[in-house]
């Protein structure tokens, strides 16, 4: 049903039903907005008590209403809305927009009524926003459905938010700012349209270029990645994620698990997807600006302009934080700043003016650099002084900016006298920013969007692999375990081509003995316990045994610490494993995220993985580019990549992560899998898991 969403953007018709008379209502406001803003369509107001309503004639019900309804807009008590809905069903309206609360957000009674609208909705092939949201806005033909004071300039941002507050404060934020936006969309509830429906339906909308979106959650999480990956590559999706708190303890069973929390599965979708997320509202807003003002900038080159050293260095910061760096200028474009320039103003950069600086002198200092620097970014900052006229500024800013294509940020500092420089900026599609800070992190997402579109490949979908059909086999017959560990899962993850460290399960002491020679020396002994996923912590692990008296004083000494440890736990045998003394040792794992699916984790392993948390993320399946570009983005990566001098096997992580990958999209059973640690060795010699352990859900 993505085709009805078309209603909500733009309605030949709009009935508003629950249209009310007094002016202190919502619905009176409401119906003002739809009439005040230059909508042309249809306007139907739907109340049985009065006849008309700001110079419209009022209908009993939507069934007294001649001719087509494209749109409702509903704004009656929760109890009655699902006989409206019924009603509109029978109308064959196919948009309606619920603004009433009283729904899930207040327990199980108001679930069950929203469960009852949504059964209504999908039995009439209706989609609805909200319940319980504040409308939606479509600038560019003034339809306005909200109840919220005012009206935005029309622009190129289009903003989704699951709270109807947030647009309402964004509104007055912006209405006076010259901030421009195509829609505002509250979608409150999201009984049935979400903020995934919302971004499918910008990306091809001709006067939306850049996505600004507000959550607290996401619901299909799959859809969304997916969805959104498709989007980043036409347009830019900058989103602000509330909620980022890690709330109550939770029992995990393996590493992955502990560090895989809630938002990582958030942040990691949105870098997969090519999301730029911020963590304010104000980021959020600036940078959705910075997007829809300017170009991309063509490098990560910036020169500043000053008339203040303070602000310079912390704008200087903010570009290094962000992965930017100031262009070095040279002896002739310098020599050609000093001509006109005060004869005191410092001609590196950041070029300082000093605190007189003049219109002109902003004007000169900018056409030489555009003229003669690579630099990709231009970054006029002002502090007002007595002297210097701050709209005289801005216009020489917004002149210089045009005749060139180069990005170009503006830093006004204060609020009282710098109000008409910045709206005029603002009209002139400059972004005007009220702290220096604050541009290094708006022109970093813009270079990182940049660099995700050059990255970004058409083929990169992945086509399902086939199941080696003994996987298939040994999982059949394993079903009704829930949990194995290293010598349960050996033979499961060869199937996979990951390869085990030797080993031999072993059940007595003469066993162990007869391994360890047929291994040979230095050996591990490992306990083998169904209870027992963590064996350091159990104290089921002893290293470097070098002869079979050594073994056999290790073997006693580690069943009986065992069993003072974890007096319940079963043990099964000893595992004999061939120590392997050379490579770096790292993780690998898998824990399958209720929202987004299974989330992968890479990173540096043994027993610090925690301590350490040096990991990165990211959501089967990958191509190997991507798993590429996971390990460089670790310490551990950079040392196998040659960090200490020596280089590892770096194509057998990948082997080993494509396998991990491939296990979590073959058997959704898996809950959490996790090699930990695997070693890896020097380039061309491959890995070796050393433990092993998995969880089924």
């Amino acid at each position: 049903m993505q085709d009805n969403l078309k209603f909500f953007f733009n309605p030949d018709s709009v009935a508003v039903i629950g249209a009310s008379s007094n002016p202190n209502k919502l619905s009176y406001g409401i119906l003002n907005n739809l009439k005040q803003y230059g909508y042309q369509g249809n306007i139907y107001p739907i109340n049985p008590h009065a006849n008309r309503i700001l110079d419209l004639h009022c209908y009993q019900d939507i069934a007294s209403v001649p001719g087509a309804v494209d749109l409702a807009v509903i704004i009656l008590p929760a109890e009655t809305i699902p006989d409206v809905l019924i009603a509109c069903g029978e109308k064959r309206i196919k948009a309606c927009i619920i603004i009433s609360g009283g729904f899930r957000e207040l327990g199980e009674n108001g679930k069950q009524r929203e469960l009852r609208l949504h059964d209504i909705a999908q039995q009439y092939e209706i989609r609805v926003i909200g319940p319980n949201c504040v409308g939606n806005i479509n600038v560019t033909s003034g339809l306005n459905t909200t109840f919220i004071k005012g009206m935005p300039t029309r622009g190129g941002i289009g903003f989704v938010s699951q709270s109807g507050a947030v647009c309402g404060g964004v509104v007055d934020h912006v209405v006076n700012e010259g901030i421009g936006f195509s829609h505002l969309l509250s979608l409150g509830n999201e009984m049935d349209v979400t903020e995934t429906d919302m971004i499918e339906y910008l990306a091809d909308d001709p006067h939306t270029r850049v996505i600004a979106v507000y959550v607290e959650s996401i619901r299909e999480g799959e859809r969304f990645l997916k969805i959104a990956s498709s989007v980043t590559v036409k347009k830019p999706i900058i989103l602000l994620k509330a909620g980022k708190g890690e709330s109550g303890a939770r029992a995990v069973s393996s590493h992955t698990g502990s560090l895989a929390g809630s938002h990582i599965a958030y942040s990691t979708a949105f870098k997969q997807a090519g999301v730029i997320e911020v963590n304010s509202l104000r980021s959020l807003l600036q940078t959705a600006m910075a997007f829809d003002f300017q170009p991309l900038p063509q490098n990560n080159k910036a020169v500043i302009f000053t008339n203040a050293g303070g602000p310079a260095a912390l704008l200087s910061d903010s570009l290094d934080a962000h992965g930017l760096r100031l262009a070095s200028l040279d002896d002739v474009v310098q020599l050609k700043l000093k001509e006109k320039l005060n004869a005191a103003a410092q001609t590196m950069n950041p070029i300082d003016m000093l605190g007189g600086a003049t219109e002109d002198e902003y004007a000169y200092a900018m056409q030489v650099v555009r003229e003669s620097s690579e630099a990709g970014s231009l970054l006029p900052v002002l502090v007002p002084q007595a002297l210097v006229n701050p709209l005289a500024v801005a216009e020489s800013i917004w002149k210089e900016a045009a005749e060139g294509k180069k990005t170009t940020l503006v830093c006004l500092m204060g609020q009282q006298s710098i109000r008409e420089a910045k709206r005029t900026l603002h009209q002139h599609h400059i972004p005007v920013f009220d702290y220096p800070e604050d541009i290094g992190l708006a022109l970093g997402s813009m270079r990182r969007y940049r660099e995700h579109l050059k990255e970004r490949k058409e083929d990169a979908d992945q086509k399902p692999e086939t199941k080696p059909l003994a996987a298939v086999a040994w999982f059949e017959k394993n079903r009704t375990k829930k949990q194995f560990g290293e010598a349960d899962l050996r033979p499961f993850l060869e199937l996979y081509g990951v390869q085990n460290a030797a080993g031999v399960t072993t059940q007595d002491q003469k066993e162990a003995v007869n391994a360890a020679n047929r291994l040979g020396y230095p050996v591990v002994l490992k306990i083998i316990s169904e209870e027992i996923l963590h064996k350091s912590d159990a104290g089921g692990i002893r290293l470097n045994i070098q002869d079979d008296e050594m073994l056999l004083s290790a073997y006693s000494d580690l069943i009986s610490t065992v069993r003072k440890n974890v007096p319940h736990a079963t043990v099964q045998g000893v595992m004999v494993e061939k120590m392997i003394d050379q490579g770096e040792e790292i993780i690998v794992g898998m824990k399958r995220d209720a929202n987004f699916g299974p989330m992968l984790m890479m990173g540096m392993g043994g027993i610090y993985v925690e301590a350490f948390k040096d990991v990165s993320f990211r959501i089967a399946p990958l191509a190997e580019d991507e798993i590429r570009k996971m390990i460089t983005e670790t310490a551990a990566g950079k040392i196998l990549l040659g960090l200490r001098g020596i280089q590892y096997d770096i194509d057998a992580v990948v082997a080993v992560v494509k396998a991990i990958s491939r296990i979590s999209i073959d058997f959704p059973e898996v809950k959490e899998i996790e090699v930990n640690p695997l070693k890896v060795l020097v380039k061309g010699r491959g890995a070796l898991a050393l433990d092993s352990r998995m969880i089924l859900i």
